[in-house]
């Protein structure tokens, strides 16, 4: 029924219900993205917490320590190279990818030694272009991408969309998580299809099938911050 009214609708008006259906999807994943960020801590195994089902599969100790890579790696380019570079810091389970604009070969490399000497840092992907910064119209369609990849990976019920972290640059789409060999290749499938994706690059970290069962059905570790008492 909804095909038949749909297709008397004039040109126009189609074309204006699909665009707003599109924006809607875009909207709602980031309000799922959102709601999944305020809530406590998220924990590996598919517990609840918060009454959402968390599925990210970082420990608590790691996502903390992930964002506080990202903190720590921006304020010390500012610190170093100012307004000069227009550099982007994403970790996730202490990979550190790096994207953006920088001058020179020189800045590119100083960009990547700064980061890899953050703490709790295991590794550096320097993605960095020699090239002018780009404009707040091309950071505004990166935002608009990321959103469509991330809806895209919601509507798909094959693989779980909160395992991966989205990262859209210049129309380049990065993709990172802890995912299986299938898990990669469809979220990658899926990115390739969204409109305005010019290229996509997997950061991944590659785990068996029978790894993810198994983290899926153990309790996460608990962590503390004391030392062990000395004798």
């Amino acid at each position: 029924m909804n095909q038949t009214l749909h297709s008397s609708l004039p040109r126009r008006a189609a074309a204006a219900l699909s665009a707003r259906r599109t924006v809607c999807t875009v909207l709602a994943a980031a309000a799922l993205a959102a709601t999944l960020s305020a809530c406590a801590p998220l924990i590996v195994g598919g517990a609840v917490v918060g009454g959402v089902m968390a599925v990210d599969r970082r420990t608590a100790g790691t996502q903390i320590e992930d964002e506080g890579i990202e903190l720590r790696a921006a304020a010390r380019i500012r610190e170093t190279l100012g307004d000069r570079v227009h550099v982007n810091i994403t970790s996730y389970n202490r990979q550190a990818l790096v994207t953006g604009e920088v001058n020179n070969a020189q800045d590119r490399q100083s960009v990547e030694q700064i980061v890899s000497k953050v703490d709790n840092v295991r590794s550096v992907v320097n993605d960095l272009a020699v090239t002018p910064p780009s404009t707040l119209s091309q950071r505004s369609n990166d935002t608009f991408i990321t959103g469509k990849v991330r809806a895209s990976l919601v509507d798909a019920r094959d693989i779980s969309a909160n395992a991966f972290k989205v990262v859209t640059e210049r129309g380049t789409v990065y993709l990172m998580g802890r995912v299986s060999q299938r898990e990669a290749t469809r979220a990658t499938e899926i990115a390739r299809g969204v409109s305005g994706v010019t290229k996509v690059v997997r950061v991944f970290e590659i785990v068996s099938e029978e790894e993810l069962r198994r983290a899926a059905t153990q309790p996460a570790p608990v962590t503390t911050d004391r030392a062990p008492s000395g004798g």
